[in-house]
C-alpha cells in the first residue's frame, strides 16, 4: 500500500501541502495538464525553492491579475462538474470544499450552500485543493497519516477582520484532531490546510511503520524566527503490506497477537482456533502458563499478516474471555513449499515438500491421504507414511508439483 506521512510541526496550508507533493516527485507537467481542465481563467503557477529556518523546500505561489469573485459552494461544484480528473480527485476535492462550507456555515448561521468563500474561493485556494487531491492520485497515495498540528497563536487579518489563531473556520475543522501551539505568533494552520488534512488523512499521530522512498518539503509563505516553516511529506510503502523484507528469500513480517486467559473452557479455545484460521490466521497455538492467584491458564498466540491483526484481535475479544491482547510485529523465515503427488503400493499420496534454495529439506506426507489409504487397505498407518517417503526419495529432486 502506498502510504504518506505528513509532518506538520510548522502547521499546514494548501500551498505547503501541494509544494511537498511536488518536492516528493509529483510530475509538475502532469499536474498542470490536469489543472488546466478547470475553467479558472488566466493565472500564473510559480514554483521556486525557498529557505526556511536553514532548510530548503519547494514553494508554490499562484498569481492572478485583478479582483477575484467570492464563490459559493455551488460555484465550485459548477467549476468541477464536467472536469475529468484522475481517480477520485474530483470527488475528494468536492468533499474538502463541502467541509469548508459546512464549517463556515455553522459559524455564520447559514446553510452551507449560501456561504461566501472569501480567501478559500480564490483561484489559488482552488488550485491548492484540487492540486493536492490530484497529486495524491498521481503519486498513488492510498493512505495518508498526519502528525498533530502546530496551530500557532496570536491573531490574523482576514475578510471578516482580525481573528484569533487558529481562525474560527480552521478551529471548527480541527475538532477531534490533536493540535498544539509551539508559542510562535502567527497563523500556522490555514482553513484550506485544515480542510485538506481533516478530509484526506486517515489518522493523526506518530509516523506509522513504513518503508520510506521519498521525502518532500513544502515551504510556507512566512519565514518565522527560530522555526523552519516547512511541512515534510514522507512517501513510501506501508510495512503492513510489505511481505518480503531485505534478506534471504522467505523473510516475512507478521503480527503476533497474544492473550492470557484463566477462566475459559477448552471447548471455546477449539472453536476459536477454527474461526481464526477461517479468518486468515497463519497459525494459532496455546501454551500452559501460571497466572496470578496461582491459577493455571493459557496463553493464546495468533500469527497473522499485519493487515489482519485488527480483525483477529476483535475475534479474540468476541470469542474468548480475554479482556486484553498484546500485539507486536516479528520477522519470520519460512521455507518455500509445494505439494507433490507420489505413487505408492497403497495408492497416490500427496506430500508437502519444504525447500530452501531449491533443495528439499523437509517432506511430510499428507495425513488425510495416509489415513484414508491405511483404512482402505487395512494396513498400519506408519507403513503408508513410510511408503510415501520412500517413493519421494526414489523420484529425486526432479519431482514436478502436483
Amino acid at each position: 500500500m502506498r502510504q504518506a506521512y505528513l509532518e506538520c510541526s510548522s502547521g499546514i496550508s494548501g500551498d505547503m501541502f501541494l509544494a511537498a507533493l511536488i518536492d516528493a516527485g509529483l510530475p509538475a507537467e502532469h499536474l498542470f495538464a490536469e489543472l488546466k481542465k478547470i475553467p479558472l481563467g488566466f493565472y500564473e503557477f510559480k514554483r521556486t525553492r525557498a529557505m526556511r529556518g536553514g532548510l530548503v523546500g519547494a514553494r508554490v505561489e499562484i498569481h492572478v491579475p485583478g479582483e477575484q469573485p467570492h464563490r459559493h459552494l455551488g460555484d465550485i461544484q459548477a467549476l468541477l462538474e464536467h472536469v475529468s480528473l484522475p481517480g477520485n480527485a474530483r470527488e475528494q476535492a468536492l468533499k474538502v470544499f463541502t467541509r469548508l462550507a459546512e464549517a463556515e456555515g455553522k459559524l455564520h448561521n447559514k446553510p452551507a450552500g449560501e456561504v461566501h468563500f472569501h480567501e478559500v474561493g480564490a483561484v489559488d485556494a482552488v488550485v491548492d485543493i484540487v492540486g493536492a487531491c490530484v497529486g495524491m492520485e498521481l503519486l498513488g497515495i492510498s493512505d495518508l497519516v498526519c502528525s498533530p498540528l502546530n496551530v500557532g497563536g496570536g491573531r490574523v487579518e482576514a475578510a471578516h477582520g482580525s481573528l484569533p489563531v487558529p481562525a474560527p473556520a480552521a478551529a471548527e475543522l480541527l475538532k477531534e484532531i490533536p493540535v498544539y501551539s509551539s508559542g510562535v505568533e502567527g497563523e500556522m494552520v490555514t482553513p484550506t490546510g485544515a480542510a485538506l488534512v481533516s478530509t484526506l488523512a486517515r489518522d493523526f499521530g506518530p509516523m506509522p511503520p513504513m518503508k520510506i522512498e521519498r521525502i518532500g518539503y513544502g515551504a510556507g509563505e512566512k519565514d518565522f524566527h527560530g522555526l523552519s516553516n516547512l511541512v515534510r511529506l514522507f512517501l513510501g510503502e506501508s510495512t503492513e503490506s510489505v511481505k518480503a523484507q531485505p534478506g534471504a528469500p522467505g523473510d516475512e513480517v507478521v503480527s503476533v497477537i497474544e492473550a492470557n486467559v484463566d477462566d475459559m473452557s477448552p471447548q471455546i479455545y477449539g472453536y476459536f482456533l477454527d474461526q481464526a484460521l477461517a479468518l486468515g490466521a497463519l497459525d494459532v497455538t496455546c501454551s500452559a502458563i501460571q497466572m496470578k492467584k496461582n491459577r493455571p491458564g493459557l496463553m493464546v498466540s495468533v500469527i497473522c499478516a499485519p493487515e489482519q491483526s485488527d480483525a483477529l484481535s476483535q475475534l479474540l475479544f468476541e470469542q474468548t474471555t480475554t479482556i486484553g491482547v498484546r500485539i507486536h510485529e516479528a520477522r519470520r523465515k519460512v521455507l518455500e513449499r509445494e505439494i507433490v503427488a507420489v505413487e505408492t503400493p497403497y495408492g497416490v499420496v500427496h506430500l508437502k515438500v519444504a525447500r530452501r534454495e531449491g533443495k528439499a529439506v523437509n517432506v511430510a506426507p499428507e495425513y488425510e491421504d495416509c489415513q484414508r489409504l491405511a483404512a482402505e487397505k487395512a494396513v498400519p498407518l506408519k507403513d503408508v507414511i513410510l511408503a510415501a517417503q520412500i517413493a519421494f526419495r526414489e523420484r529425486g529432486e526432479a519431482t514436478e508439483p502436483a
